[in-house]
């Protein structure tokens, strides 16, 4: 028999609640919620009402455990799988121990509100997350469902990347008495709303960061150590994002890489590695100017830097090739079936990769790239350095190099 039941509660409050629902929650001992939530609950409960800490996360294992045995019921809002409590608590007991009762979720009730199909909008979490995530899903005709971020908050954002004509619908108390729906412009003002909202937004605006590798080179940063945007697109072919891996940058100049890696999936995870301190300040400016701020930044000479660094799925090196040890250490962190990219611009670095390809195998490319400019009053293709690129993967025990 479970011993724990998440209820989902609207804005309807008690009232809103299923005859399930009201009877798990008469059945606790113990309730847990928001002290919102838990003023919803009638006088009637006799069981123990506790309210959340702050922060909630860190605290949540202690709290089950503490009171393991009893008959636990926690509120959630809407529906606790969607953004919400329930999975959090799954994954710490489990389903046989948990039973969740769901009540309509908020954004279910915007899509019903706002005459929008659910599986054409994208839903945006950003309760007690970095706003800056909201930059991939800025593109034109995109609808939005955004959480945790005020009115205020995303018309200054969408206005900043020259969204500002964009339509704003912030939709407060949801399912409730109090439910108040405003609309306007991103360019308009907005005042604080109230906690419980959802701001959707239609996007109106003609500039596109794609998910896709190869960003323009301008949209960066940076001091001229860049991986540029033909052969970055080429490199993260070959280092093939999955969604939840981690990438090692190292030697990481603007970022690029580690960026245009973790914008391939709102899952993939990225450490950039970088010695000077005035590039590493660069690349965290990027990072949030390109809506990945959970990019983790690494100030430090490789390859003693990369001691203690969690184990990564793939590892692209554009700097510092023949630092001693480095492609050594690189190679060492790399678990089979990891990939392993490194690039050369100079005859020494070049050198160094092919005395690794000749050791280890893998593939060795040279990119060279023109780009038209003009020559007086003509046209010519003005070449590059051209780029010697290395890319392997790590074979398992016992397979032939």
């Amino acid at each position: 028999m479970p011993d724990v039941h998440v209820v989902g509660i609207g804005a309807d409050g008690w009232a809103g609640l299923s005859e399930n629902a009201q009877a798990a929650v008469h059945a606790a001992e113990v309730l847990f919620g928001s002290r919102r939530q838990l003023s919803l609950v009638p006088a009637s409960f006799a069981g123990e009402r506790l309210p959340w800490p702050s922060p909630l996360m860190p605290a949540l294992p202690g709290l089950l455990d503490a009171h393991r045995g009893r008959r636990v019921c926690v509120l959630a809002s809407g529906d606790p799988m969607h953004h919400g409590i329930g999975a959090a608590i799954l994954r710490i007991l489990g389903p046989d121990r948990v039973t969740v009762l769901p009540a309509a979720s908020s954004m279910s009730l915007a899509c019903a509100r706002l005459g929008w199909a659910m599986e054409e909008v994208e839903v945006v979490g950003l309760v007690g997350r970095p706003v800056e995530l909201l930059h991939p899903y800025i593109t034109p005709g995109r609808r939005l469902l955004i959480l945790g971020a005020g009115a205020a908050t995303v018309a200054g954002i969408l206005s900043s990347r020259g969204y500002g004509d964009s339509q704003l619908t912030v939709l407060e108390q949801l399912g409730g008495p109090g439910e108040r729906i405003v609309s306007g412009s991103a360019a308009s003002p907005w005042p604080a709303a109230d906690p419980l909202t959802i701001v959707a937004v239609e996007c109106a605006g003609t500039s596109v960061l794609p998910a896709v590798p190869g960003l323009p080179d301008d949209a960066y940063l940076h001091d001229g150590q860049l991986t540029k945007r033909e052969v970055r697109a080429i490199t993260l072919a070959r280092l093939a994002p999955a969604p939840g891996q981690l990438l090692w940058d190292v030697g990481a100049g603007a970022g690029s890489i580690a960026i245009e890696w973790m914008r391939t999936h709102r899952s993939c995870r990225a450490v950039a590695v970088e010695s000077d301190p005035a590039r590493a300040a660069r690349i965290r400016a990027n990072c949030l100017a390109l809506g990945v701020p959970d990019l983790i930044t690494v100030e430090g000479r490789a390859p003693a830097a990369l001691a203690g660094l969690p184990e990564p799925e793939a590892i692209f090196v554009g700097g510092g090739v023949t630092e001693p040890g480095l492609v050594e250490a690189c190679w060492a962190a790399l678990s089979p079936g990891g990939r392993l990219v490194a690039n050369a611009v100079t005859l020494e670095s070049e050198a160094v990769l092919a005395g690794w390809h000749a050791k280890v195998g893998g593939d060795l490319t040279r990119v060279e790239v023109s780009r038209a400019g003009a020559v007086g009053g003509f046209t010519a293709w003005r070449p590059a350095l051209p780029v010697v690129q290395w890319s392997v993967v790590r074979p398992f025990p016992g397979a032939a190099l």
